[in-house]
């Protein structure tokens, strides 16, 4: 009796039965970069096998950003449960849902990137080790930060490769862990900074797939066929205009490249599990905080509401998820935060705007919501239901209406022909009523008109501080 109670925690779990978690977080993944998702070009067999464990949810998205640095605001989604207009990038002062792990008895750790404020991290993990704070970095030559003995965030150190030093910080906690805490679950966070800009792989993984063997993306556009923002914003300067195939394959190979490690170090961290005996008590998650154009449209980054650059993987695995399942519900990533804690049996969290998945797992319900709404800066709106998806640009007094079915790379403008005006209409007035549930304010239709027309040639473009040689030399001094 004594020994049950000890193994008690205070919400009436028994320590020994609640799943661990393990949250795997890639930075700038787009969906189909991913063997199980259809992809026959790229290996990533260890986040597969995840998936073939578990389940996959193939309408994951971002809800969008209000700055180009889209990671800051997805992450703030992430881990508070609330939409984009409830909590944009700010996480001082917010629940985060490590905090109610930990107030269930969990131990916390987190690794990698955080993109939000430092004081945010440090009251949201109790462990942490390789920490950056900051956004787009040098792969390999990245700042990092330590807990020191007060649960702070200690000076900045040069550790090596990002993608192999976050590995080692988890794989430590978890065998730490493993043997030193007294038998509590754990919630892990490994927030990795890759595939993101820099294209900069390991040296083994450098020409892993040799340049022109990839594929261009089945929308690869030369140029965005029209401007509706900042067209040389962040991501989008790595190459010039119009945008040369060959380049573009260059960029695959290294984006690839990046995304075949991370798959390799999550296959350590997962041996790490299952040699500690945690494996089949951890629910893990594989996901990525948004997508990217790569190429698609004639864009490079994730500064826009197509569906290479909003959609993005989700996979869970673990005890109460069932397995071999793909399922098209359409779901955010802050669905997560209520989706996890009911598996974990925790309290359902207060004051989120996500729903959980679990319903949907168990086989209870089909979607958590009918429809789903994105947003990009006041440039651009979007809204899906069912088949039909409908994108908006205010400053442009422009429309794009796509059937996702018959049209899923997004090519086909519907927005302007007389069979197509009802249902333009109808997701026009579903956007406003998104608008008006989410408190976005922005007008549909902006004041003052600007012109879709642009002039290529006068785009300028220059390296920023974060790239290495490797990327200067690749992409910068060869005039690509």
């Amino acid at each position: 009796m004594l020994i049950l109670l000890l193994t008690t925690s205070i919400s009436g779990y028994p320590q020994s039965k609640k799943p661990n978690i393990l949250f795997l977080f890639a930075d700038d993944q787009r969906a189909d970069a991913l063997g199980i998702s259809g992809n026959p070009y790229i290996q990533t067999p260890n986040i597969d096998q995840l998936a073939r464990e578990g389940s996959r949810f193939t309408n994951a998205y971002v809800m969008g950003g209000h700055h180009g640095a889209i990671c800051a605001p997805s992450r703030a989604m992430l881990l508070s449960g609330k939409s984009l207009f409830q909590v944009y990038d700010r996480l001082n002062g917010v629940n985060t849902m490590p905090m109610d792990f930990s107030k269930a008895g969990y131990t916390t750790f987190g690794t990698g990137k955080w993109h939000n404020e430092k004081e945010a991290f440090e009251a949201t993990f109790q462990q942490a080790k390789n920490v950056y704070l900051g956004g787009m970095a040098d792969h390999y030559a990245i700042a990092l930060r330590d807990f020191d003995e007060n649960g702070k965030l200690g000076d900045p150190q040069i550790k090596g490769f990002s993608t192999e030093v976050f590995t080692e910080g988890a794989i430590e906690f978890i065998q730490n862990h493993s043997k030193n805490g007294a038998g509590k679950p754990f919630f892990c966070y490994v927030a990795f900074t890759v595939p993101h800009d820099p294209y900069s792989p390991a040296p083994e993984f450098i020409n892993y797939y040799p340049d022109g063997s990839l594929p261009l993306p089945g929308n690869y556009m030369g140029l965005h066929p029209f401007q509706f923002d900042q067209l040389n914003v962040r991501d989008e300067n790595l190459t010039g205009w119009p945008r040369k195939p060959e380049v573009i394959q260059m960029i695959l190979s290294d984006y690839y490249g990046l995304i075949t490690h991370l798959d390799q170090q999550i296959g350590k961290i997962i041996s790490v599990l299952k040699d500690n005996g945690q494996y089949d008590n951890t629910i893990i998650v594989y996901a990525a905080d948004n997508g990217l154009a790569v190429g698609s449209h004639g864009l490079l980054g994730k500064q826009n509401l197509y569906e290479h650059s909003t959609k993005v993987p989700l996979i869970i695995k673990g005890p109460g998820v069932p397995e071999g399942k793909e399922f098209d519900a359409l779901t955010y990533l802050f669905d997560l935060y209520p989706t996890l804690s009911q598996l974990a049996g925790l309290p359902n969290p207060k004051e989120v705007t996500g729903k959980s998945l679990v319903p949907i797992l168990q086989g209870k319900e089909t979607q958590v919501r009918g429809s789903l709404f994105t947003a990009y800066r006041n440039t651009v709106r979007a809204v899906r239901e069912g088949d039909w998806k409908l994108i908006r640009y205010p400053e442009r007094d422009f429309t794009q209406l796509f059937n996702l079915k018959k049209d899923p790379l997004e090519l086909n403008n519907l927005a302007y022909e007389d069979d197509y005006i009802e249902k333009k209409e109808a997701l026009l007035k579903l956007m406003k009523l998104w608008q008006k549930e989410t408190g976005d304010t922005a007008a549909l239709t902006a004041k003052v008109i600007k012109p879709l027309e642009y002039d290529h040639k006068s785009i300028l473009r220059q390296p920023d501080q974060w790239q290495p040689d490797y990327t200067l030399k690749r992409y910068f001094e060869k005039n690509h």
